[in-house]
């Protein structure tokens, strides 16, 4: 109809311009035909005079019939661009022998928009419409892009749950500029529409409860529903899949002939609905015989196994499924997981229904089993500032190597906890691709890595303890040594090569000092993962609190280590195995603080051999995973190579600990569950012993544990290891000595932590956290009482920034006593830099 109005308008325009023309008759029950000598075009602007003709198809010495089709068409095809209101093919002259027509296209441009404006929104909502609907300055306006725009905009209130949004769109004629208009969207968005209440009707084997948990985006406004972690808005789009999902909840139960038979959604208010589903459930089925057929590499007995499915067993097609095909949360072994980890990349299987007798089916297992394929090109693109080979080397996929998926998988997971790339982009869609190749039984993979900023720059000043602290520190997590040379790349520091290097220097003044170096080469010659780390301290404490205090009272510290780690391929090669040497001295003059002796120095010299095993998804906000680690530090035994009747009661505390001697038992375990959508729960275990080797000269004065508080050092240098516990105050759960020194030489720690992330970008992640904590510390293991522990609970918020690292901030309430209180710990804040609990 739309074309036929053209037409008729065309005609109509033609008639009414050929009459005016006295030397031109146009018969239009005797049709002519005519060659076209020329064609004139008249009223465009921004369209060319050269693409007009080739749209119309009016060709010079082409013969057309007057009147005819091929000015209707010609009429049709100009306008069908969008670029005219009006278009009108008319004759402009004859040659003189009459049989040759000089042909005039006659257009009136669309007007153009000088301006799109958006009223009635938030500035935020204005952004995202303006990145949906792309509209641009200076386009010509067309009804087209009117009613798509509005399409578009709908579209997206409903999806933030204003279902009855209304859009009016006005044109106003700019006064500035010739042929164009200000085209504005008043935007109503109207309330938002929430589901409150919805009921199922025919559902006499599965409870509305559970049909109601398995619509995964929809819910309503009962009490219990706050429990589901879900909102209540209506959105269409979501609602239709999640029916689906009501009647997948009903196939899990056997019951394969389920469907809806009819839904009705009616307002209750203006900002809520109602949703009746009914649903016609059918009956009841089971497995009666399954058979496997195509299979060579595996027996039935093998398949049967991971099936887990046997005669007489409900006819429960979504599980039969996931254990066919895999499960997005990977809680079972499936089939296809058999086939592709053994290099059967175009492996397919298809359950066929053979029979189905009264309430029991029979199941044929279809197995294409195929080649076994290989990988060939391996592709790494967006790498932009890290080297290829960094990202490559970390790679279990390589050409020439058998596919396996798990390979693929664990390939991924590397890329995302190296902290160059951007790990939520790694593993979503868009980050990777399998590109297989069935003629020659091999497959590319192809991986699409954004960078993201991970040096850290730390430049704070704090007022803290009746005095000014002040922190300098830099920190290059991708640093390359090979590069120092080349001037080029000192962009501000060479970057690019994996390596960490780090300095790090804190003071007040003649009080207290820090400063710290270290360096970490991740795969030490290039060709296995085997570390290599060197770090150096050094920190300096007075008893100048004001600057005009003698400094002649002091504790120094310096300390060296040197580190090798290997990966393992036994018990898997999430294993790694890593050895240290650590050399401190402690040198005191006239410091009789919390300490054992005022002068000398004690010289520690230990080693340190830590398995550990961590198959996280990624670091900074792993939902899924286990990070474990122990290890054991041991320094010699030097009280073995004095007399054995020496009497360490009567030494001097300085020749005493002269060399400090003890070995030192460590466990940290953390497990990582994803429970709903990106909701996590974290649940830890710490535990810490420092030993002795000979019970007269009895505990070391170093390398205990200082539990309680944000878990940071302070102005501490003593040689304690902190362990955080929030909901109390620094070092609060840690027993004293009789000297008034902290001697905590056994501790244990329980967490359990909910975590939920507010924003996941490269440029930032946030996430929002809750936790239960338990812990306790004692003088002595013989004291140990794993269970008898100190209790708190809070909420906070962890932001990391690349610039910067991690930052956060807790609120903690400790339900129990500290040491040496008479009251509960109670409320308590507190603020962290660069830890994670």
């Amino acid at each position: 109809m739309k074309y036929l109005r053209v037409l008729l308008l065309s005609m109509l325009l033609c008639q009414g311009v050929l009459y005016a023309q006295t030397d031109v008759v146009v018969d239009y029950n005797n049709p002519k035909k005519y060659v076209v000598g020329d064609v004139k075009v008249e009223g465009m602007k921004y369209v060319s005079e050269q693409r007009i003709l080739s749209i119309s198809g009016l060709d010079k010495g082409k013969e057309i019939q007057i009147p005819g089709s091929d000015i209707s068409d010609a009429t049709r095809r100009i306008y069908q661009q969008r670029f005219f209101s009006q278009v009108a093919v008319t004759i402009d002259s004859l040659y003189p022998t009459k049989d040759t027509v000089v042909l005039k296209i006659a257009l009136k441009e669309r007007p153009r928009v000088s301006r799109w404006d958006y009223k009635g929104i938030k500035k935020g909502e204005r952004t995202d419409i303006q990145e949906r609907v792309k509209l641009k300055k200076g386009v010509e306006l067309s009804d087209y892009t009117i009613k798509t725009s509005t399409d578009i905009i709908k579209r997206y209130y409903a999806e933030k749950g204003f279902i009855r949004a209304e859009v009016n769109v006005t044109q106003v004629t700019d006064t500035v500029i010739n042929n164009a208009v200000r085209v504005t969207f008043n935007i109503k968005k109207g309330p938002k529409v929430k589901i409150k209440k919805i009921t199922f009707h025919g559902n006499d084997a599965i409870k509305g409860s559970k049909l109601l948990k398995s619509m995964k985006k929809t819910n309503d406004k009962q009490f219990m529903s706050f429990f589901r972690f879900k909102s209540a808005k209506f959105k269409k789009k979501e609602y239709e899949n999640d029916k689906n999902s009501v009647i997948s909840a009903f196939n899990e139960e056997g019951y394969r002939d389920a469907r809806i038979a009819k839904d009705t959604i009616y307002y209750v208010a203006d900002n809520r609905v109602n949703i009746d589903i009914d649903i016609d459930q059918g009956q009841k089925y089971y497995f009666r015989d399954v058979r496997w057929v195509g299979n060579s590499i595996y027996t039935a007995d093998q398949l049967n196994s991971v099936l887990k499915i046997g005669k007489g067993d409900v006819y429960d097609v979504v599980t039969m499924e996931k254990r066919l095909n895999g499960d997005p949360k990977q809680m079972h072994p499936d089939v296809r997981k058999m086939y592709t980890d053994n290099g059967y990349l175009f492996f397919r299987i298809t359950p066929v229904e053979m029979a189905i007798a009264g309430d029991s089916v029979d199941v044929e297992m279809r197995i294409y089993e195929g080649k076994q394929a290989t990988f060939n090109n391996i592709i790494i693109n967006g790498n932009n500032l890290t080297h290829e080979k960094i990202a490559r080397r970390a790679l279990f996929t390589r050409p020439g190597y058998l596919y396996r998926q798990t390979d693929f998988e664990r390939s991924l997971r590397e890329l995302s906890s190296m902290g160059h790339f951007d790990p939520e982009k790694v593993m979503a869609e868009g980050g990777y691709n399998l590109l297989p190749n069935m003629a020659n039984n091999t497959v590319d993979a192809v991986y699409n890595l954004t960078e993201k900023p991970n040096s850290q720059l730390e430049l704070s000043g704090g007022w803290g303890g009746d005095s000014f602290v002040g922190t300098l520190g830099v920190s290059f997590n991708n640093f390359s040594i090979r590069r120092i040379g080349d001037k080029t790349a000192w962009k501000p520091v060479p970057l690019g090569d994996g390596q960490q290097l780090s300095i790090r220097f804190q003071t007040n003044g003649t009080y207290y000092t820090v400063l710290q170096a270290s360096f970490v080469e991740p795969w030490l010659f290039g060709k296995k993962p085997t570390s290599f780390s060197v770090q150096t301290w050094f920190s300096r404490q007075t008893n100048s609190y004001y600057y005009y205090q003698d400094t002649d009272e002091y504790m120094e510290v310096f300390g060296f280590a040197i580190g090798l780690g290997t990966r393992l391929k036994f018990p898997d090669n999430y294993f790694v195995l890593y050895n240290q040497l650590n050399w401190q001295t402690y040198n005191l003059h006239n410091w009789a603080y919390t300490f054992m002796f005022d002068n000398g120095k004690s010289r520690n010299f230990s080693y340190t051999v830590s398995l550990s095993r961590n198959s996280t998804d990624q670091q900074v906000y792993p939902r899924q995973g286990s990070d474990f680690s122990f290890s054991i530090q041991v320094t010699p035994p030097y009280s073995l190579f004095r007399a054995k009747d020496t009497d360490y009661e009567s030494m001097e505390a300085a020749e005493k600990y002269k060399w400090i001697e003890y070995h030192k038992w460590k466990f940290n375990g953390a497990l990582y569950t994803k429970l709903i959508g990106d909701l996590v729960l974290k649940t830890a275990y710490n535990f810490g012993y420092l030993g002795y080797y000979n019970r007269n000269l009895g505990y070391s004065p170093f390398e205990g544990f200082l539990l309680g508080g944000d878990g940071q050092s302070g102005y501490q240098t003593y040689g304690s290891e902190y362990i955080g516990m929030r909901g109390y105050e620094n070092y609060a759960l840690t027993p004293l000595n009789e000297n008034g020194a902290y001697s905590g030489n056994v501790y244990t720690k329980y967490t359990v932590e909910l975590r939920y992330p507010v924003i996941l970008q490269p440029q930032s992640t946030i996430f929002a956290l809750a936790f239960v904590e338990g812990g306790n510390s004692w003088a002595d293991i013989n004291e140990f009482k794993p269970f008898q522990i100190k209790r708190s609970a809070g909420v906070g918020l962890r932001v990391m920034l690349p610039v910067v690292g991690m930052l956060g901030m807790d609120w903690g309430y400790g339900f129990d006593k500290a040491y040496g209180k008479s009251s509960i710990s109670g409320s308590q804040f507190h603020f962290l830099i660069g830890q994670q609990f």
